[in-house]
């Protein structure tokens, strides 16, 4: 019987994929589940597992343009497929000659040994030109992060602000009740889960913030869904963390900790960048001490956060040394004035400054 692949669904607003990578080539045995092939979109990566086991064959080649449901191949599953070969033994490794002593012989020089030979001298060659780099197409992601970029830069009126966190409190917290936050959730306690139940509360506060331009309306989000930058060998991606407003600290971390695992092995899917209202981004974790973040459209801002550095501040009347962490929140000026972004981050300093006003709902 032969099973057929195909282009699975991936989104609905994707419609066509690249075959970015064949891991098991035509003509090959393949078991269930065994890694086909990587196809790569403008949104995510996604491997094709072997729906059945037998001997595989693909019609597609790296680099072909496929549509979704287009067949990719099938699998003959009557063929036999052949038993893994059990490993052979090392051969024996053999005992390394003498070394030749260093006596007259041994040290002529090259063009005494050259004479002896009687090779010919030769001209020194010219020199090669200098090599012009290597060369490597773009993925789809890249190109359609690069597309993007240039596309805010070009429709938005994009500014930023910018203040600190004084992070004494969270850091406290985090030690007094690291231990039994990881009993009870099974993840750590992180920064990242403060940012965003800050910003959220911001977000109710601000509700411009809160919106995108559409045409001449100014649309409000249905949902309190963040999105947190998270680096890959593929590009940056912006998976959402769901209902931020309501979930708790520990609902937030687990879900942090499950898109960090998939982001690690390629498994990030177009349902979870989907439907974020607000982006949020550590460039600290790279050592960043302050950065201007550029807009994730449709969003009108971004938060982006930054390395931990104790600093001398002054705190009533005195110097004393604080861990410090710049803040920039850049925005779209067409949709939130100067005096609202101020007040945004400030809302968000105060909160994390003094994180029981979270449980407030100040």
């Amino acid at each position: 019987m032969k099973v057929e692949i195909k282009v699975p669904t991936m989104g609905e607003s994707v419609t066509q994929a690249t075959i970015s990578r064949i891991i098991k080539p035509s003509g090959s045995s393949v078991r269930l589940d065994e890694e086909i092939l990587e196809l790569e979109t403008d949104k995510v990566n996604q491997v094709l597992y072997a729906p059945q086991s037998g001997q595989l064959f693909l019609s597609i080649k790296v680099g072909d343009t496929v549509k979704i449901d287009q067949l990719l191949g099938t699998i003959d599953t009557d063929a036999q497929i052949p038993a893994p070969e059990p490993a052979k033994p090392a051969a024996p490794v053999a005992p390394a000659a003498p070394a030749p002593s260093a006596g007259p012989s041994a040290r002529k020089m090259a063009p005494d040994v050259l004479a002896e030979m009687k090779v010919p001298k030769v001209a020194p060659a010219a020199m090669p030109p200098a090599p012009t780099g290597e060369r490597k197409r773009m993925s789809s992601l890249r190109r359609t992060i690069a597309q993007k970029l240039v596309e805010v830069k070009n429709t938005t009126a994009m500014l930023t602000t910018f203040n600190e966190v004084d992070m004494t409190r969270i850091i406290e917290i985090r030690k007094k009740e690291q231990e039994d936050f990881q009993a009870r959730y099974s993840v750590k306690l992180g920064f990242m889960s403060f940012f965003i139940k800050a910003a959220a509360s911001a977000l109710k506060a601000f509700p411009d913030v809160h919106a995108y331009i559409e045409g001449d309306d100014i649309v409000a989000f249905p949902n309190f869904d963040i999105g947190v930058a998270v680096s890959t060998s593929k590009g940056l991606m912006v998976p959402v963390v769901r209902s931020s407003d309501t979930a708790s600290f520990g609902e937030i971390e687990k879900q942090i900790v499950d898109y960090s695992k998939k982001a690690r092995e390629g498994g990030i899917t177009m349902d979870d960048l989907r439907g974020g209202c607000f982006t949020i981004t550590n460039g600290g974790t790279f050592g960043s001490l302050l950065s201007t973040p550029i807009l994730n459209p449709p969003q009108s801002a971004i938060l982006g956060m930054h390395a931990i550095q104790k600093r001398p501040v002054a705190l009533d009347d005195l110097v004393v040394i604080r861990p410090m962490m710049y803040l920039a929140l850049s925005y779209d000026h067409r949709i939130i004035d100067g005096k609202e972004a101020v007040e945004f981050l400030v809302h968000m300093k105060e909160n994390l400054e003094d994180p029981t006003r979270l449980l407030l709902d100040l």
